[in-house]
């Protein structure tokens, strides 16, 4: 195989990863909170080849010494971009949007028997009973929401209203005029590079990285931090018109170097019916 055709299927492999983030991108247009991914290239390692064995030969000569061949691209990063999104009123008590860049609600999340707490900017909040006089706070998923110690948000009683403020503290108003009070669990993101997406609009942790070189607990003076409104939900900040423009330019790069490889194929077959 000659190096033209190593060269793009190498390429090729990472164009597709890229169309993958892009088409991902382009099905949560709708999904309240979501955050795009951008994806950015680097370069393959350079193999050099010292063609040139007298130095002085190579004497005002404006590029490296030798010979500099790539063997293509790689995706580099895929990046979470965690701009605000446009925000929609519903005028719903459970309904809520963050005003700031960087925010996520907590959510617990078990998988295979162990609880895992991961987390989202989508701030549609249900209820879920537990028993004839216990309700939970949940997403749309089902998932319960945590209070900033982590534990799940529960209310006992019949509630008659919700109220959400702007630093994430709900209060609960009874029918029998008593309040309920809990802190929303809050983190700011410092490293959103790191968060991976874990399905059902969640963001994660990956194993190796510790919590606090990623996110800050948005805890005691700091919840003076969070910027929440209530009533409202955050769209996603997915500008179709663009991810489209970009779609387009990572299908032609992809035709290009499918016709990279016939085109060497095509040369190799001239080569070999040389006789």
């Amino acid at each position: 195989m000659n190096r033209t055709m190593i060269t793009a299927t190498n390429t090729l492999s990472q164009l597709q990863k890229q169309m993958d983030i892009i088409s991902n991108n382009i099905s949560n247009v709708d999904t309240n909170g979501y955050k795009r991914r951008e994806a950015t290239f680097t370069d393959l390692l350079v193999q050099e080849f010292n063609n040139q064995e007298r130095a002085n030969k190579e004497v005002n000569r404006l590029t490296p010494n030798g010979i500099r061949q790539g063997t293509g691209a790689k995706l580099g990063q895929a990046q979470l971009v965690m701009t605000q999104g446009a925000l929609k009123q519903t005028d719903r008590s459970l309904d809520t949007a963050f005003t700031k860049e960087g925010q996520l609600f907590k959510v617990l999340v078990q998988t295979n028997g162990v609880n895992e707490v991961q987390y989202t900017r989508n701030g549609a909040l249900y209820l879920s009973p537990l028993s004839d006089t216990e309700v939970m706070l949940v997403n749309g998923d089902g998932l319960p929401v945590l209070d900033e110690n982590n534990n799940p948000i529960t209310i006992n009683g019949e509630a008659k209203d919700y109220s959400i403020d702007a630093n994430g503290q709900l209060t609960v108003t009874k029918t029998a005029g008593a309040t309920e009070v809990f802190n929303l669990g809050v983190v700011r993101v410092n490293k959103p590079q790191f968060l991976e997406q874990r399905g059902g609009n969640l963001l994660g942790l990956p194993a190796n990285v510790a919590q606090d070189e990623v996110l800050t607990e948005l805890t005691g003076g700091l919840r003076g931090e969070i910027s929440l409104q209530q009533g409202a939900l955050e769209q996603s900040n997915v500008d179709l018109s663009k991810e489209m423009t970009e779609l387009i330019n990572v299908q032609r790069a992809y035709q290009f170097q499918s016709r990279s490889v016939t085109l060497a194929d095509q040369m190799m077959g001239l080569v070999n019916g040389i006789r």
